[in-house]
């Protein structure tokens, strides 16, 4: 019926306008979107915007004899946290600071590295098989985390097959297992975080468009160019979705530092669980927990930064 209409020349544009393009620019009246944002805007009140400022109000008190909550307000545990304490400074909290940022730093890079082939193998798959594919990217999630961790524990003994294939290459002794340490949490951590990678990156490189790549190698640019030049731009914001996705867990993660590195890689979230408990110094514990707060919000700051709301396109 439209197309007729299109198809007829005694009908003005000012006609064939609003029957091609019918638009309503009305807004929905402002009591009518509060009533419908109400419930999400008080859950986000009660478990996130609350929370948060208990935690941030208690990292400015003081710890009692006994370790209660005391006055007066203080800076202390900032200063604590950088490393100014009362004997002077102490590097142990800036070192568990740059610690958690460059692991939680390099388990986003070897997911990007390991996921971004994987998430144009899954979109080359025929459709039938895409599905399958993607669920066996999801299967360890099937599981808790505790239990995979506990495996990792078995995995890296001194009997587990990697640890035999290790000593096989002379790599590691006869008779010792490859935890506890930091590369036994490292491993741990890609494998676990990996999906959070694979799943915005198969999103972005789903709907790439390959004329611009087929455009680029027409002109002669060469496959690194290509990738770089047209490929690169338009999976722009799924990498930055997966490196935030990856990076905010990965700093404050306690579970598998805690199982697989032991007292020798403590991250924020190690420090934080050490500080609450009876009689235990929960002011600078909410002060460790502030900065991962804070953590958190940069990063999804930066995630706005780097994608601006808007496709990115492009050009060689």
């Amino acid at each position: 019926m439209l197309r007729s209409v299109r198809g007829s020349s005694n009908l003005p544009g000012s006609v064939i306008a609003p029957l091609a393009c019918p638009t309503n620019t009305r807004r929905p009246p402002l009591r009518l979107a509060l009533l419908a944002t109400a419930p999400a805007l008080l859950w986000l009140a009660l478990f996130f915007v609350g929370p948060m400022l208990l935690i941030l109000g208690t990292s400015f008190l003081s710890r009692g004899d006994v370790g209660e909550l005391t006055r007066p307000l203080t800076l202390e545990n900032y200063r604590r946290l950088v490393g100014f304490g009362v004997f002077g400074f102490e590097s142990l909290y800036p070192l568990i600071i740059l610690r958690s940022l460059a692991l939680g730093a390099l388990t986003a890079i070897l997911c990007l590295l390991a996921g971004l082939p994987l998430a144009f193998f899954i979109a080359g798959l025929p459709p039938r098989w895409k599905g399958a594919a993607l669920t066996l990217v999801v299967i360890p999630f099937w599981t808790n985390l505790l239990i995979r961790t506990y495996a990792w524990q078995i995995l890296l003994s001194p009997d587990g097959w990697i640890t035999r294939i290790a000593v096989a290459l002379g790599t590691v002794e006869s008779g010792a297992a490859l935890y506890p340490g930091t590369g036994a949490v490292l491993v741990a951590m890609v494998c676990d975080y990996l999906p959070f990678m694979v799943l915005p990156l198969y999103a972005s490189v789903e709907k790439l468009d390959w004329t611009l790549a087929e455009a680029a190698a027409d002109l002669g640019a060469r496959a690194g160019q290509v990738f770089r030049h047209a490929l690169l731009p338009q999976i722009r914001p799924g990498i930055a979705a997966g490196v935030i996705l990856v990076f905010l867990p990965a700093t404050g993660q306690f579970v598998i530092p805690d199982l697989l590195g032991g007292a020798r890689t403590v991250l924020l979230g190690n420090a934080v669980q050490q500080q609450f408990g009876p009689g235990l110094d929960w002011p600078f514990g909410a002060a460790i927990a502030a900065l991962g707060l804070a953590t958190v919000l940069a990063g999804v700051w930066l995630y706005g930064r780097v994608t601006g709301g808007r496709e990115e396109v492009g050009v060689v």
